[in-house]
C-alpha cells in the first residue's frame, strides 16, 4: 500500500476545519501530542534496531504461544522494513488524530481496548510466525471510525466515515490472503476490533439543531410563512391588523419651551 501524506492530511484538515467551532470537535494539545507520541514510538524502535544492530522481531506476536503474548503489547512498535514502517506511519497519525477529534471522551477506552483485542485474535487465530507492525490497530482504527460513524447516523461522523472509505478504501483487500509476507490475519482481526468496538461503546455526539419545521409538534398552520400563501400555493398579500396597521405621528418643536 502506498500513501501520499500531503493529500491524505489536507482533506482530513478541510473536515476538522469544517468542525472546529463545535464544542465537541474541538482541537486540543492531547489531540497533536498522542499522534505525535504514537509516531516517535515506533520510528524510535525502528532507529534503535537499525544505529545498534539488532532485531526485535522475536519480541512480535507469536500465536499460541506463552512467549507470544508479550507480542500484544510489543508488536505494534516492530516493523521489519522502512517501507513497512512508512507505510504505516501516516494512516498510524491520521487515524488516530481522527479518534481523538471526534470521540475524545472515549478514545482512549477505544484505543487500549482495540490494541487488546486485536492483538489477541491475532494470536488465537494467527499462522505460527511472528506478527509485528501497527497495522492491526491501523485496521481497527479504521474500522471504528468508518463503522460508527454510520451506526450513529450523525451526517458528520458519517461524511468522516465516507472519507477514511475515500482515502484507506484499498486496505480492505488485505485482511484476506493475497500477498505473501503480510500478516492478513492482524489486518482482519484489528478490522473485526474496530467493528466490534463500534457496535457495543456509547459514544456522545451533539444532537442536531432541529428548526422549527422539522419539530414533532409543528403546526404549519401557524406558521407566519406559509400564511403568505394560499391553498393553491399562491402568494398573497395578508390583511394588516390593527395593531400592524397604526399609525406613528411625530410633532416638530422648534425648541424645548414649545
Amino acid at each position: 500500500m502506498t500513501f501520499c501524506p500531503v493529500l491524505h492530511i489536507w482533506r482530513i484538515y478541510c473536515i476538522l476545519r469544517g468542525m472546529s467551532e463545535n464544542q465537541y470537535f474541538k482541537f486540543s494539545l492531547e489531540l497533536l501530542l498522542v499522534p505525535l507520541f504514537a509516531v516517535l514510538a515506533i520510528w524510535s524502535v525502528f532507529w534503535f534496531e537499525v544505529n545498534f544492530s539488532v532485531s526485535f522481531n522475536s519480541y512480535g506476536l507469536f500465536p499460541r504461544s506463552l512467549s507470544g503474548l508479550r507480542g500484544i503489547v510489543l508488536s505494534p512498535f516492530i516493523h521489519g522494513s522502512l517501507d513497512h514502517l512508512y507505510n504505516n506511519t501516516i494512516p498510524l497519525a491520521i487515524l488516530t488524530l481522527a479518534l481523538f477529534y471526534f470521540y475524545r471522551q472515549k478514545a482512549w477506552k477505544i484505543l487500549l481496548w482495540g490494541w487488546f483485542i486485536a492483538g489477541a485474535l491475532t494470536w488465537l487465530v494467527g499462522r505460527e510466525s511472528y506478527h509485528i507492525g501497527a497495522s492491526g490497530i491501523i485496521y481497527m482504527l479504521a474500522s471504528f471510525i468508518f463503522f460508527k460513524g454510520i451506526f450513529e447516523k450523525h451526517f458528520r461522523l458519517i461524511a468522516l466515515s465516507l472519507t477514511v472509505v475515500f482515502i484507506y478504501g484499498s486496505m480492505l483487500w488485505y485482511i484476506f490472503p493475497i500477498e505473501d509476507g503480510i500478516s492478513w490475519e492482524g489486518h482482519l482481526s484489528g478490522f473485526l476490533a474496530g467493528l466490534f468496538l463500534a457496535r457495543t461503546i456509547k459514544v456522545d455526539i451533539p444532537v442536531p439543531k432541529k428548526y422549527e419545521w422539522e419539530k414533532e409538534d409543528y403546526d404549519e398552520t401557524e406558521d407566519e410563512f406559509l400564511k403568505h400563501f394560499d391553498e393553491n400555493g399562491n402568494f398573497m398579500e395578508r390583511p394588516k391588523s390593527e395593531e400592524e396597521g397604526a399609525q406613528i405621528i411625530y410633532h416638530f418643536k422648534k425648541s424645548k419651551e414649545d
